[in-house]
């Protein structure tokens, strides 16, 4: 990964528009809220279980993949040049994450079965500092919005230089509105690349302290506490590293895609973005299968009946075989896919592996949620998931193509590779080291 290959010129290329494409996310959204509508007047409480699993799983993938760009960014990673804009993209949908995050703040004992509980239950009663309704919507509120602001204002740091690379692309359109946003206090390109590059990696190690916190925050108040008995130190770790592991591999599917639209996306979204993307897709489906394992176990070795009734609710029926569709997708196929060099690097088949990935971990946020609250004449899986889905999928797809049509696909301003500890004392000469 050291000996990558930046361009010292980078082209200036948007996503094209496509009639079809923007038509299709369209009916995507149409389709999906038609459903969800029925889907509310059929079984209002089934609706909002779905609703919230779906909310899960895509702000997920949406944060994960911020979070990668970040991680990446701290590490100084130059394999993925190329990609680096692609896994930031995911931070359009975040706006409409949050806005479609407030109506859940009004469900109150319609989903939350702690609040009609607490009143005679002794063991609940010890936990009302923290399961309490005003307290969950200031945490959950107050958690998102340093989340995600922090997502959007690292995002701001990486667009920025750009606008003094593609003036003249950006003065077109809404990209005019977009760069006079961007540039406001304008201090020169050497100045703003300098400054971005100190300020990114700063905040960088900041936002992934507030992602592990906040995302745990979200598994114990719309997970964990579901059934408020039940309790695992390893939910959190579980959610926001799946969460992470999501990010890689919409990122890997949104890279394939990108290479058929244009032949310039597809010579710098090259072999070695590929095969490093497939080991870190199979990578953490190996690590997500080690979270699931170590909960299991430790649950298991102790025996006792409050720590087994979550594991229990989801291995019996009618949820037992969709929690082994769930470790087949997201272990089984993804391992056994991804093990050899090659797979990793074939585009189509990378993408069929982290879409398999991906499906998988959409039905597990479903089975973190419903098999704790949905009454057990209610069915599993069906129009109202799959309803919800169409909806959040097509807001999620218009969100990130609007950044793709807005911004540089690939960034423009690459920041010089800082020297190792070891180049750097190569570097010295030998009377100035000091041992």
């Amino acid at each position: 990964m050291s000996h990558a290959h930046v361009p010292d010129k980078i082209a200036v290329k948007f996503l094209a528009e496509s009639t079809k494409r923007r038509a299709a996310i369209i009916s995507l959204i149409a389709v999906g809220a038609l459903g969800s509508a029925w889907s509310w007047v059929m079984d209002v409480d089934r609706f909002w279980q779905s609703y919230v699993s779906n909310w899960m799983f895509f702000t997920n993938m949406a944060v994960g993949a911020v979070l990668f760009a970040v991680v990446t960014w701290i590490t100084k990673a130059q394999w993925n040049w190329s990609v680096r804009r692609v896994s930031l993209s995911f931070v359009a949908f975040l706006p409409f994450s949050f806005l479609l995050f407030l109506p859940l703040l009004t469900l109150g004992e319609a989903y939350f079965p702690w609040i009609l509980e607490m009143s005679h239950d002794p063991i609940l009663q010890k936990k009302a500092a923290y399961l309490n309704m005003p307290f969950l919507v200031v945490r959950n509120v107050i958690g998102l919005l340093v989340l995600f602001g922090t997502a959007m204002y690292f995002a701001y740091l990486s667009l920025r230089p750009d606008m003094g690379l593609c003036e003249v692309e950006m003065n077109q359109g809404k990209r005019k509105t977009w760069r006079n946003r961007l540039v406001a206090g304008w201090n020169g390109q050497q100045e703003e690349e300098t400054k971005s590059y100190q300020s990114m990696l700063k905040l960088g190690p900041a936002f992934v302290m507030i992602y592990f916190v906040m995302m745990s925050v979200i598994s114990y108040d719309w997970v964990m506490s579901l059934e408020p008995h039940w309790f695992s130190t390893m939910m959190g770790p579980w959610f926001f590293m799946g969460a992470f592991w999501s990010g890689i591999a919409a990122t890997a599917v949104a890279v394939v895609f990108l290479k058929k639209q244009e032949d310039y996306f597809d010579e710098a979204m090259g072999v070695q973005q590929l095969h490093d993307i497939g080991k870190l897709t199979f990578g953490f489906a190996v690590f997500w299968t080690y979270l699931v394992f170590a909960q299991y176990v430790v649950i298991w070795y102790g025996k006792l009946p409050w720590e087994q009734s979550w594991i229990i609710h989801r291995s019996e029926e009618p949820w037992g075989k969709l929690s082994a569709i769930v470790i087949l997708m997201c272990f089984v196929v993804p391992f056994a896919g991804l093990i050899g060099r090659k797979a990793k690097m074939t585009p189509w088949f990378l993408r069929l592996i982290a879409l398999i990935a991906l499906g998988g971990l959409w039905l597990e946020k479903h089975l973190m949620v419903a098999p704790s609250i949905r009454d057990h004449e209610t069915g599993i899986l069906g129009l109202t998931e799959f309803s919800l889905f169409v909806l959040f999928l097509g807001i999620f797809l218009l969100s990130v193509q609007g950044f793709f049509r807005s911004f540089p696909v690939i960034q423009l301003w690459q920041p010089k590779a800082d020297p190792e500890a070891l180049e750097m004392e190569s570097l010295t000469p030998e009377r100035e080291r000091v041992y």
